[in-house]
């Protein structure tokens, strides 16, 4: 996939040949320079009447007609060098592919050394370059009849860097690779409907991600949840005909199994909302609704790549939300792994419910700190909108480090308040310990301090990703549909945790 080359051979015959330009007065120096002189200087012309462009998002291409070997350069425009930054270099990186894949080359050289800076070293811009051609460059296949014309597809980029030594820049390429990788993978997850991914297809996915990367895996089915006592997520599959699965994984990265990670997403493969029944139209995209699980399950598979020196366990309850005659109620009672009885006022609040068993089941399994994903709440769109994951902490240093490694990500995260006012309403029911939606008011707030009753005295941190698990829209590193929203922070925050003291 990946060739690296220290020497820039312009006479080798390419596709394409990509060169980074910052918008500056200066004549192209350097290599640039020797490029230009083989055009005769033509392409500093080009360059001052604006047919080359370097503002950010701009893509300029111009044939070589003979005069280098590769048949056509891509100049990229990266805009302003002093407001140049990683983010700013994948989306740019991103746009290119994608500009690329439509020209259907099968092959292309990069020169690294013109997508530097003193913000971007050589090491960064081959992490960049290499995630963003797997996140720009995804695309869900889906069920359409398929043409018999084979799809040209890129797939070689030659990297040319006289900086760092070719080792260095092919490991981070690798890496950059499996961040974008993971994330398409957790992307491919949430796009596939619910009656072809269920509880035991998600099961299944988890052990083969075992068996790749030698995880520990577990897998309870129904008989042995019963057995636990997770009376509140056997609550929501009691209207399904698929079983539930609970779902663990565990990697050791360190010899003993200290400073634990929990990792738990919810992986609910279709919800109706139950007896508390969606709209005919709230209910269309609901086979998303374990875009928390697909998370998880991404941020593993990276996890599994670039084996990090950390304990982490991976939680995901997977069941359906279904309606029939054993289905659960509003008004029922029902009582957790924990012990602690919950008063069911809305059945379409389920996510909370199968979240607080394996929330439990995490910390049985030793996790010191805990991470929950999920598509939970409505709420969180109304209040940060379709590009901001809400996030609540009972632990501040905790969350500093979920913040760092999504600031890194690129995926932007506003912290909700966790209040006694919420708490207490969630406190508030007659007949037992919990009730599992006390209204509408703040309802992102009082949804994730539900789960923080189960996440107790362990630090913790909630991400609600309702509103940034899809997009309706395509965008510089993807295509519209799932997005793979924290598979990359999450990663990040395992690759980069220091135990808390």
């Amino acid at each position: 996939m990946f060739y690296v080359k220290q020497e820039l051979e312009l006479s080798t015959e390419q596709e394409g040949l990509v060169i980074g330009l910052f918008d500056k007065p200066e004549k192209f120096s350097g290599k640039l320079a020797i490029i230009d002189e083989k055009f005769n200087g033509q392409l500093t012309e080009l360059v001052k009447s604006g047919d080359i462009s370097a503002k950010l998002k701009s893509n300029s291409k111009v044939h070589s007609l003979g005069k280098i070997g590769p048949k056509r350069i891509w100049f990229v425009g990266l805009g302003k060098e002093k407001e140049f930054s990683f983010e700013i270099l994948k989306s740019a990186f991103g746009r290119l592919f994608k500009e690329v894949k439509t020209s259907k080359l099968e092959e292309i050289a990069v020169y690294l050394n013109s997508f530097t800076s003193e913000k971007v070293d050589a090491l960064d811009a081959a992490h960049a370059m290499s995630e963003a051609f797997a996140l720009s460059t995804y695309q869900f296949e889906g069920y359409k009849q398929k043409s018999n014309e084979p799809e040209k597809k890129l797939g070689q980029l030659t990297v040319y860097c006289d900086t760092v030594e070719e080792e260095e820049v092919q490991a981070s390429l690798t890496v950059g690779y499996a961040f974008g990788r993971g994330t398409n993978s957790a992307r491919t997850l949430v796009n596939i409907p619910g009656n072809l991914l269920t509880a035991t297809d998600l099961a299944n996915y988890a052990q083969e991600l075992g068996s790749k990367y030698t995880f520990e895996v577990e897998i309870l089915d129904k008989a042995e949840i019963e057995k636990l006592g997770m009376g509140a997520f056997l609550a929501v599959n009691q209207g399904s005909t698929e079983p539930p699965k609970m779902i663990v994984i565990k990697y050791q990265g360190k010899d003993e199994w200290t400073d634990v990670i929990g990792l738990v997403g919810k992986g609910i493969t279709f919800d109706t909302g139950g007896y508390s029944i969606k709209t005919k139209s709230g209910i269309v995209g609901m086979k998303t609704d374990m875009g928390g699980a697909a998370s998880v399950l991404g941020a593993m598979e990276i996890i599994g790549e670039i084996q990090p020196e950390q304990n982490v366990v991976a939680v995901i309850p997977s069941t359906d939300n279904m309606i029939s005659g054993h289905a659960f109620k509003p008004d029922d009672v029902i009582t957790s792994m924990s012990g602690k009885t919950i008063e069911v006022l809305n059945t379409d609040a389920e996510g909370r419910l199968v979240l607080a068993d394996a929330v439990t089941y995490a910390k049985h399994h030793g996790a010191d700190y805990l991470v929950d994903v999920a598509t939970l709440t409505g709420g969180v769109i109304t209040a940060l909108g379709l590009h901001t994951t809400g996030a609540m902490t009972n632990h501040e240093p905790l969350y500093d480090q979920v913040l760092e490694a999504s600031r890194e990500a690129g995926e932007q995260m506003w912290q909700l308040p966790l209040f006694e006012t919420e708490i207490e309403r969630v406190r508030n029911s007659k007949v037992a310990d919990l009730n599992n939606s006390p209204g509408s008011e703040g309802h992102a707030l009082v949804a994730g301090a539900f789960i923080g009753e189960f996440a107790e005295g362990t630090p913790w941190v909630h991400l609600d990703i309702a509103g940034t698990a899809t997009t309706a829209k395509a965008y510089d590193l993807g295509p519209a549909g799932a997005t793979g929203v924290m598979t990359r922070t999450l990663a990040l925050f395992v690759e980069r945790f220091e135990p808390i003291k």
